[in-house]
């Protein structure tokens, strides 16, 4: 099965781009208040991100710009999401979470940056608390168990995010820290 997976004509690209629309529809779910199937979508697109890697490196399918749609559809996804739970919060006057929503945005953006422009100076860092896996799985719990989402009587959305926020500033501050004790311990 494998092997005609990787036979087949299906590219990297291919899952990258059906993992960014997959997102994309979570986005729109998350706007029509279908809050369980938002999380359903963002986590099915989310996994298909894992695999895209997985499947260029396997096949030997990948290309440079392989590599760079992927992480640059990563981030958008993630945004594309969050904006749409930021605009759900802002229609209900919770200007907490929308704030909550825009200091998650920027600081997974932040954790993401850290480590490419880290690795720019050569430095690996891939250290910190809020990696890409860990905020999809918290963002994940917070629309699936969402108020609405038909999965009892919880509201883990803003908790979720507020947790995802904290986490992404905290992962910043680890991975400066990190770099700045690298390249000060270089020769």
């Amino acid at each position: 099965m494998r092997e005609r997976l990787i036979e087949s004509r299906l590219t990297p690209n291919a899952i990258s781009l059906t993992g960014f629309a997959l997102n994309l529809a979570a986005a729109g779910l998350v706007f029509g208040r279908m809050f369980f199937l938002a999380g359903i979508a963002f986590i099915v697109g989310s996994v298909m991100d894992t695999l895209d890697g997985r499947y260029s490196r396997m096949s030997g399918k990948g290309t440079p710009f392989g590599a760079f749609l992927d992480s640059t559809l990563d981030r958008l996804e993630e945004g594309i999401v969050l904006t749409a739970v930021g605009a759900y919060f802002a229609a209900r006057q919770d200007e907490l979470a929308v704030a909550a929503v825009v200091a998650a945005v920027l600081f997974s953006l932040m954790v993401s940056y850290t480590r490419a422009r880290a690795e720019a100076l050569g430095v690996a860092c891939k250290v910190g608390l809020a990696t890409r896996p860990v905020r999809v799985v918290i963002l994940s719990a917070g629309l699936v168990f969402a108020k609405g989402a038909s999965l009892g009587n919880f509201e883990l959305l803003a908790p979720a995010v507020y947790v995802l926020a904290g986490l992404a500033v905290v992962t910043t501050i680890q991975r400066i820290v990190y770099v700045r004790g690298q390249l000060n311990a270089a020769p």
